[in-house]
Parts: C-alpha cells; structure tokens; sequence
C-alpha cells in the first residue's frame, strides 16, 4: 500500500517540486501564457479525449455533474456557518470553500490513483467547478459578463461535444482522437509545474489561520461529498473520486479573485499555501481508505 500511494503522489511533488525550485532558482515562467495555453488550448483536448473514448454512459456524467454542483453549493451555503467561527467575512471564505484544486493537483493524483476509468469521473467534477468558477466566481467577484465569459470558454465546446458523443455512443474520428490526444499530453504536467510556480510565487504572512481553515473545510467537503453522492445515486467509484477532488486544496485562482476584488489576497494566498502542505499529510490517508475500496492502480 505505501508503494502504491507514493506511486500516486511522487509525480505530483516531482511536477510541483520542479516548478517551485524552478522559481527560487530565480528562472522566469510566463504564467499568464501558460494558464492561457492550459485551459484555451489543453483543458479543451483533456477533456475530450478523456471523455469521448471513456467507460461513462451520458447519464452517470449528468449525475457526477449534479452531485459535483450540488457539493459546491452545499460548501457555499456552509461559508457563512464557518465565517462565523473563524471571525471571518463569509465574501472572503466563499471562493475558498466552494472551489478546490480540482485541476492542477486534483487530476493528476485521480489518474494515478485510479487511471484512465477513474479519469474520466475527475475530469467530469473538474469542468463543473470550472463552470461555477467561470460564472457564479465572475459575478461575485465583479469580471464582467459571465454569459461572454462562458461563451469565449473552449472547454464547454469541449463538454458539448463529449456529451453528444456519449448520447449517440460514437467516437471521435481517428484523426481529431489522435490531434487531441497529442495535445492534451502536455495538461497535467504544465498544471503541475504551474501549481510549483504559483506557490513560489505566493507571500505567507500567517500558517496558522491557513492551517485553521483547512482542518475545518476538508472534513466538511468529504463529509457532503460522500453522502450527496450516495444520495445522487453514483457508482461506488464516482463517489470516491468525488470526495477525493472535492478534499483537494483552495485553488490557486481563488487569490487570483481576492487579489482582483481586493478582499483580503493576503490572507487568501495563506489559504492556498497551507492547505497545499497539508494535502500533503491527509492526501495519502485519504488514498489509503479509499483505493482498496475502489480499486484504485
């Protein structure tokens, strides 16, 4: 079992690890052209060449979809229970909480652990916090319109397209199956490697509150995961990997947001920074209750 469970998390540390060191060594990284690329351009090829040839019929999409909005939603509504305990503004801890790392650190622990079956059901929860993050996050944090930003979104082309092709139970040409298959091979090390960067990147002023928020949000998140799941009725795997990428730490786009609506960054990037180190003690726990179970790889 320890092998198997450092055979999931050493290309993540190695992915994050290289970007971090690649940072402090003082290399420059064009973050802003990266993110670009990763989600106009890779997030789009992940999410169809995962989907279009995946073991997933149209109808356990939708409800791995609803039960991942439902989660959001339901951590959402939890915000204003936990800005009371922590003294906190709830319009500070809301992004924080609604919104994990589902994608940088997210998918590449979900293929490790479970591989190209368990893939598709993380790529899935991944495109649905996207959504809300594209939308409910641009109109909370003032970014314009979000109808135009969700219509300038490659990657809801890309679920379109995956859901007709799972409806009709046909496959992508050999041609376009290869092209996006080519591209979305460079996604999750870039998203890894990008993580690296953006935790170099961030200024920490207090671990402690960090610390504090993540060991009240991780057993919230698992805890309505789990039984929001069971309660969609989703197959025993599509219910782990949905607590497992709901547990995964505050997303680094969520100091992005407080930086640009002003709302506390400093506070926000301790978030992002700590809960990040702890994913690190109670992702492989985590994995270790939940692989056997699932027949994780």
């Amino acid at each position: 079992m320890l092998a198997e469970l450092f055979a999931v998390m050493a290309p993540v540390l190695a992915g994050a690890g290289l970007g971090f060191l690649w940072i402090r060594l003082g290399h420059p990284y064009p973050v802003d052209f990266v993110t670009r690329l990763v989600f106009n351009i890779g997030t789009p090829s992940l999410v169809l060449a995962s989907l279009a040839g995946a073991d997933i019929d149209a109808d356990t999409f939708g409800r791995t979809m609803l039960a991942t909005a439902l989660v959001i939603i339901t951590m959402g509504l939890a915000t204003f229970a936990v800005a009371k305990l922590l003294r906190r503004d709830w319009r500070v801890l809301l992004s924080p909480m609604m919104y994990p790392n589902t994608g940088n650190m997210g998918l590449p622990v979900v293929l490790y652990a479970f591989g190209s079956a368990g893939f598709a059901y993380g790529i899935t929860v991944m495109v649905t916090v996207s959504l809300f993050q594209f939308t409910l996050g641009s109109v909370l944090n003032s970014q314009g319109n979000p109808l135009k930003t969700l219509v300038k979104t490659p990657t809801v082309y890309a679920i379109l397209i995956s859901m007709v092709l799972l409806l009709t139970n046909t496959s992508l040409p050999p041609w376009l199956g290869n092209t996006v298959g080519l591209m979305s091979g460079f996604t999750v090390p870039l998203m890894l490697i990008t993580l690296g960067v953006s935790l170099a990147s961030i200024q920490v002023k207090s671990l402690r509150s960090g610390l504090g928020f993540s060991l009240v949000r991780i057993p919230l998140a698992a805890v309505a995961a789990w039984f929001i799941a069971g309660w969609v009725g989703l197959p025993p795997l599509a219910q782990g990997i949905l607590v497992l990428q709901m547990c995964m730490p505050v997303a680094v786009f969520n100091y992005l947001f407080a930086q640009r609506a002003r709302r506390e960054p400093a506070y926000v990037a301790s978030l992002v920074f700590c809960s990040t180190l702890l994913a690190l003690i109670y992702l492989p726990i985590l994995l270790a209750l939940l692989m056997p179970s699932l027949g994780g790889e």
